[in-house]
């Protein structure tokens, strides 16, 4: 064993030289040099070390692999806490993600919502939420997703102008669907459509009118315009005007219009009982105004059978009902005009004397 205490070359390459009697000779009796590479490279690694180096990397005294681990150990010891704690959001943000869609689709089978809705706004809700968890959980960590952010916000807005007017039916579709200002078979009125509802999609609403048709409105027409809900309550007026000729008996002409709603019994008389009142002097008539409160499944049977009633009942009662009268005068012709003719004179003498006021 050699202890080497120093460095010293000298004492290395005594320990690292083989005993001349080992080495091999040659046929003349020659010494022969031979070694390998490795053991070569080894040798002259081990003459050109500092043996300083090797008690500073032993002993812990090199700075720069010190620095190194120190650095290791600080990034180490502050990323764990800030990686546990971006683990715990996202658990519990993907579980109140989780509470929050089944909340709404509770909440919208409450109000009787389409299945398609309820659907799509659960999947939207649960979609919008897990990415803001994420977007949270990488701030945490350390991660800036303020590029990722800024991304998302232009593709949304290059989105949402391509599709503008398929967006506004969207939304529409999502109101009428939440406020249900009308629902299906009922009859309504919006603009110059008029029918009953059969069906009431995402982007669009599909109306049947009386004529068999069928009408395709875009819900953002039906969303932001005015319309006219005739089945939304359970009781409907039905308005009827029954004419009769001037000098006509009008007590006798409510008692046979009363004797005719008594005998219908689609007529309803509670809450609101029917009302007959006079509401309206024509030209060649006096106006009766019926009002007649009837179910909304009962409306258009009443609306078919009333007018026949009254008819039938003014013929058998004798109350004379108008019709349109023109009277017509023969006038003689009348005799041409003759003027005599005048000078130039006396149309000027003639004017000077009115102007002067002389009235001769």
């Amino acid at each position: 064993m050699i202890l080497i205490d120093d460095n010293t070359p000298a004492l290395l390459a005594t320990a690292m030289t083989p005993p001349p009697d080992s080495l091999p000779k040659d046929d003349f009796g020659q010494l022969v040099q031979t070694q390998d590479s490795i053991s070569q490279a080894l040798s002259d690694s081990i003459k050109n070390m500092d043996i300083t180096e090797i008690k500073a990397v032993v002993t812990g005294e090199n700075t720069f692999i010190r620095d190194g681990l120190r650095e290791l150990s600080q990034i180490t010891v502050g990323f764990l806490p800030k990686l546990l704690v971006a683990i715990i959001i996202l658990w519990l943000g993907l579980k109140l993600a989780k509470m929050l869609k089944k909340l709404i689709i509770k909440a919208l089978e409450k109000r009787n919502a389409e299945p398609s809705l309820k659907t799509f706004l659960g999947s939207l809700v649960d979609v919008l939420l897990k990415a803001m968890i994420i977007i949270m959980a990488m701030d945490v960590i350390g991660i800036k997703a303020t590029s990722f952010i800024a991304l998302l916000g232009a593709m949304g807005l290059a989105i949402g102008m391509a599709l503008q007017g398929t967006l506004q039916n969207f939304a529409g579709g999502v109101i009428i669907l939440l406020m249900k200002p009308f629902k299906v078979d009922d009859y309504i009125e919006c603009g110059q459509y008029k029918g009953y509802i059969k069906e009431i999609r995402i982007f669009h609403t599909i109306m049947r009118p009386f004529n068999g048709r069928t009408i395709i409105i875009p819900n953002s027409e039906l969303a932001t315009k005015s319309l006219i809900n005739h089945t939304k309550e359970p009781l409907i007026r039905l308005d009827v005007v029954a004419s009769v000729a001037y000098g006509t008996d009008l007590r006798k002409a409510k008692e046979v219009l009363w004797q005719v709603i008594k005998n219908e019994p689609l007529i309803s008389w509670d809450p609101k009982k029917p009302t007959v009142a006079v509401s309206n002097l024509n030209s060649s008539s006096v106006d009766l105004s019926v009002w007649l409160w009837t179910k909304v499944e009962d409306y258009w049977t009443l609306w078919e059978h009333i007018r026949e009633d009254i008819y039938i009942a003014f013929h058998e009662n004798d109350v004379e009902i108008p019709f349109q009268q023109i009277t017509i005068h023969n006038a003689q012709p009348a005799e041409k005009i003759h003027m005599e003719p005048r000078e130039a004179q006396e149309h000027l003498a003639t004017s000077e004397t009115e102007r002067l006021g002389s009235g001769d």
